[in-house]
């Protein structure tokens, strides 16, 4: 099991930049991948960025060139970092594991959400 806690979203102009942080309750390098949704109200959850215990990323294309997934390894952290933010990216933010088990059973954990408003 792990526990996912969300942090660093909030209200931000249109050309600006947050850093967003999870915090796993256990070792990242345990976990095997990593990702970064975004529900906007209404719409359905959807992936923005991956990454995985080997280091790969990877970016919805409206996201590329914008945001960074990176980790921490040592804190158990992974971070996006969200430059030029538009208001388009305005959403709840969710950190989301996924853990591949015995027989390849997938686990799948979320946490909280962090609020991010990109006002124009």
């Amino acid at each position: 099991q792990v526990q996912l806690v969300e942090s660093g979203g909030g209200l931000v102009q249109a050309g600006g930049s947050l850093r967003l942080s999870c915090v796993a309750s256990r070792s990242i390098l345990s976990i095997n991948v990593i990702r970064w949704y975004r529900q906007a109200p209404g719409n359905q959850r959807d992936l923005v960025a991956t990454i995985s215990s080997g280091g790969n990323t990877n970016y919805v294309d409206s996201v590329k060139g914008r945001f960074t997934i990176s980790r921490d390894n040592a804190k158990n952290i992974v971070y996006l970092q969200m430059n030029s933010l538009k208001p388009e990216d305005t959403a709840v933010y969710y950190c989301n594991a996924l853990i591949i088990g015995y027989a390849g059973a997938l686990q799948n954990y979320w946490g909280q959400g962090t609020q991010v408003t990109v006002s124009s």
